[in-house]
């Protein structure tokens, strides 16, 4: 038996034993995961370093602060979201109690991503747990530092039964996607998102698929184009571009190209400095096949910021590209990394036409101070979520659910809606062995005394 077999095979027996029911149960694993992220915060900041050349600040920002957010919110709200949800009743069941019970699905399998890989490993997580699933967590290989450690070091907190650690590449996940779940949460590419449904179907398991793909920014000519930049700068180069929320590509009026150009240009300078190389919060391409990926799609495009590379070091820094149009190499995959094409368009029109004939990305991202134009690209428009006037900070709202539609997944997670996600929203009646009369109104014969006294009922209570 292959060590991922025998490791679902324990989450599954450990899970069977009924421990993860009680909440109380629940609370102390995501207590202790609360505290491995606390007590362990130097392991991984030096380990994220190590992968992405990452501050440690940054880390802290960007990986861990999330993290312990949504398990002090799970602690909390956790009574709430597992108790039975009431629901409207009917006239045969006026008397009956009518609820929906949150239960666990069983044993969960998390993929997490190597661009963030302690946020997106571990926020699937805390649904997990809190749902009262067992869950099998296989962090990114590429991202070998973090794996390691989290490999080492969450056994020691978490029930290492009910939460194993599994690490690999590829072969190893491939075993993993051999065994049978309950739920699979896969954070990723398109590309493997595909295999991964396609092997969860041979046991008909269901899947969230957090994916991404390329996610526009319209910035209308009236708005403040300074403050609008710097957002977008700010959201486009967090990571080296490596985030799947980031800014793709940028559609503005021909009448404002160059001074987005400048704005930006400015912005980096002063995020990043003069020299972003040499900057402790600018980092790196995660390897050099993805960086070689990213040179080549700048291929046919006109370099105006930036441009300037080290493969030795997998450093390419923030760059702006133009003459750039919708069959430009550019445009052709997600970039996930440090390359802001320019789009020209005659205005909001184009812009919408230009968003919908592609597939529907995780976010638009639109800057104007015109509500009317704002709700008309939510109107016209369908994308995962949709941000006017900022950039990635929808990730950061617990009470906002996170996913894709269409190519960039399916499912979403954070705060309740992971809880709700990894649940089965089990539907429950009891009756009682009473009130035989009103009962008796569905048993044959049926008359046309019965069905007006029902039909009576529905009008009346709509």
């Amino acid at each position: 038996m292959s060590r991922q077999q025998l490791a679902v095979q324990r989450a599954r027996k450990s899970f069977q034993t009924g421990k993860t029911k009680p909440l109380e149960s629940r609370i102390h694993q995501l207590r202790n995961l609360l505290r491995f992220v606390t007590e362990r915060r130097k392991d991984i900041a030096e380990a994220v370093k190590k992968d992405l050349s990452k501050s440690e600040h940054g880390t802290e920002l960007f990986e861990t602060l999330g993290v312990e957010g949504e398990i002090k919110l799970a602690i909390e709200k956790l009574a709430e979201w597992a108790a039975p949800r009431p629901v409207e009743k009917s006239l045969l069941t006026v008397s009956d109690e009518v609820f929906v019970h949150p239960e666990p699905l069983g044993v969960v399998l998390i993929i997490g991503a190597w661009n963030y890989p302690w946020a997106v490993t571990l926020q699937p997580l805390v649904g997990a747990i809190a749902a009262g699933n067992a869950a099998v967590i296989k962090p990114s290989e590429v991202c070998c530092h973090s794996a390691k450690v989290m490999e080492e070091l969450l056994p020691r907190y978490l029930d290492k039964d009910l939460y194993p650690v599994v690490t690999g590449g590829v072969p190893e996940t491939q075993e993993l996607l051999r065994q049978r779940f309950d739920h699979i949460f896969y954070t990723g590419s398109s590309t493997v998102g595909k295999l991964v449904m396609e092997a969860a179907a041979r046991n008909l398991t269901p899947v969230t698929l957090e994916l991404g793909g390329k996610s526009p920014c319209y910035i209308d000519k009236n708005c403040d184009i300074t403050v609008a930049c710097r957002r977008i700068t700010w959201g486009k180069f967090v990571n080296c571009g490596q985030t799947c929320i980031a800014p793709d590509y940028v559609l503005c009026e021909p009448s404002i190209q160059s001074r987005v150009q400048e704005e930006i240009k400015n912005c980096i300078k002063e995020f990043y400095t003069d020299d972003p190389k040499t900057f402790e919060d600018y980092g790196r391409i995660i390897n050099k096949r993805h960086f070689k990926r990213i040179m080549a799609l700048m291929e046919g495009s006109t370099v105006v910021v930036g441009g300037d590379s080290d493969e030795s070091q997998c450093y390419i820094a923030p760059t702006v590209l133009k003459n750039v149009t919708g069959e430009s190499k550019v445009m052709k995959e997600e970039i996930f990394g440090p390359l802001l094409p320019i789009i020209t368009v005659s205005g909001v029109d184009e812009a919408i036409q230009f968003i919908n004939e592609r597939e529907k990305p995780l976010v638009i991202y639109v800057f104007s101070n015109e509500n009317k134009l704002i709700k008309r690209v939510i109107a016209e428009t369908s994308s995962g979520a949709l941000l006017a006037n900022d950039c990635l900070v929808h990730f950061t709202v617990s009470s906002l659910p996170f996913g894709g539609v269409g190519h960039s997944g399916m499912g979403c997670y954070h705060g309740r809606y992971g809880f709700d996600q990894l649940s089965h929203m089990r539907s429950c009646l009891i009756k009682q062995l009473k009130m035989e009369g009103v009962n008796s109104m569905r048993y044959p014969p049926h008359t046309a005394k019965k069905l007006g006294i029902i039909l009576s009922w529905y009008l009346l209570h709509g």
